[in-house]
């Protein structure tokens, strides 16, 4: 089926969802959990041929996001699950207001239409994605990369037969069949299709799409996060949120790229922190970090030199850039320059120094003392979430049910004229 068709059937299903009561949505999402743990092995003989595909062709890091496994299908079905225990967004009233004349004015959330959806290789979206989709009541339209497509048909297939037996079209989820770079280009510009166009992936592919959509875009931002180290950091606080942020999983958006380090705590800081993300973790056999140092960091500890581009990469590897900063003025001028808006964290005991950088640095998610890997919807209690938005209208941070709604004004009144 052509993308055209896929989206002319996902216009047709968006009025049955947007219809579909609390009771009926929440029924579907539980079957679509069930069948999707039912079709377990299928969808893990797909994903083996995914990575056979793909082996070779990309990292080891991407190689994880792309597996999957009898624990991440649970997991998944898990997700759905949470979306399905969380409140309704539609038909939300966000503000009422009563006016002299008697007017009732309220302000609902509604939902979006359709919303389409283009990730790389990740098939664990395509659960997280169809399931807030439809809770919010849109109709959901997907656009994997190649590395993944196998995995999310048959994920899709599953989800699909949950819908179903709920009684909602199974139009109202769909994947777009053709993984080249046309079918992405037609969904960028489905003026009258799409409502809303959400890309999750790289730089290149974000970029790609708010340079060219003509539909609306939210923008996942890419994530160069980072951690300040400030003289008056708790070492050994400082060192466990480090380590977590860069090597929980390396491969995420919210996981810390830069770590930026006062200059007169670099002396104390910096051994231990090479002792503990390097040769702590050869010595256990994990992947120990390659710390690639500015000159000031250089001539206290061994690493890579840094260059130029290094404070402007997101590694999504086990790679850290280091610079030694003057103070907090100085971190906030850095991540100014070089973050892409997505989580910072500042690790101090000074709390004026906390203060004013939880004021100043720009970004979705800023942190006092906490890993940056917090950056997540069901970690903000938000169920699953769409992705990390980056800019400012109409949602920042991470995309809940709510962010995924719009809304109307609906006016009650006995007779009034104007």
């Amino acid at each position: 089926m052509t993308t055209q068709e896929l989206l002319a059937r996902a216009r047709q299903a968006r009025g049955a969802m947007a219809l579909a009561d609390i009771q009926t949505k929440d029924r579907a999402l539980l079957a679509m959990a069930e069948e999707l743990e039912a079709d377990t092995a299928p969808i893990l003989a797909a994903n083996a041929l995914d990575l056979e595909g793909a082996r070779g062709r990309i990292s080891e890091v991407m190689l994880d996001r792309l597996a999957l496994s009898p624990d991440r299908i649970a997991g998944m079905a898990k997700g759905i699950r949470e979306v399905a225990a969380l409140p309704d967004p539609v038909g939300a009233v966000l503000s009422r207001v009563e006016r002299p004349n008697g007017l009732v004015i309220e302000k609902t959330a509604v939902p979006m239409g359709v919303i389409a959806i283009i990730y790389e290789s990740r098939p664990n979206v395509t659960s997280d994605a169809a399931a807030l989709a439809l809770k919010a009541g849109s109709a959901c339209v997907l656009r994997c990369g190649k590395e993944a497509h196998r995995s999310a048909a048959a994920i899709v297939s599953a989800l699909c037969r949950g819908l179903s037996r709920a009684g909602l079209p199974q139009e109202a989820l769909c994947l777009v069949e053709d993984t080249t770079r046309a079918s992405a280009h037609e969904l960028m510009t489905a003026s009258g299709y799409v409502d809303l166009l959400i890309p999750r992936g790289g730089a290149g592919l974000i970029r790609a799409c708010v340079d060219n959509a003509t539909v609306p875009v939210i923008e996942t931002g890419t994530g160069i996060c980072h951690v300040y180290v400030d003289r008056a950091a708790d070492l050994d606080m400082a060192l466990d949120i480090l380590e977590n942020a860069k090597c929980s999983r390396p491969s995420v958006c919210n996981a810390a790229e830069v770590c930026l380090v006062h200059r007169e705590a670099a002396p104390v800081f910096l051994p231990r922190m090479r002792e503990r993300l390097t040769d702590a973790r050869a010595a256990r056999g994990e992947r120990p970090v390659e710390l690639r140092l500015d000159g000031t960091a250089a001539g206290i500890i061994p690493g890579t030199p840094a260059g130029p581009e290094d404070f402007d990469t997101e590694f999504l590897d086990y790679i850290l850039a280091v610079r030694v900063v003057d103070g907090t003025e100085e971190a906030i001028r850095h991540i100014a320059a070089h973050s892409t808006g997505h989580s910072e964290a500042i690790v101090t005991e000074d709390g004026e120094a906390a203060r004013r950088f939880l004021a100043a640095v720009d970004s979705a998610a800023v942190y006092w003392n906490a890993s940056t890997r917090f950056t997540d919807g069901g970690e903000f209690g938000l169920g699953c979430e769409m992705g990390i938005s980056t800019q400012k209208l109409h949602a920042r941070g991470p995309l809940g049910l709510a962010e995924l709604c719009s809304f109307k004004f609906v006016i009650r009144g006995g007779g009034q004229i104007r």
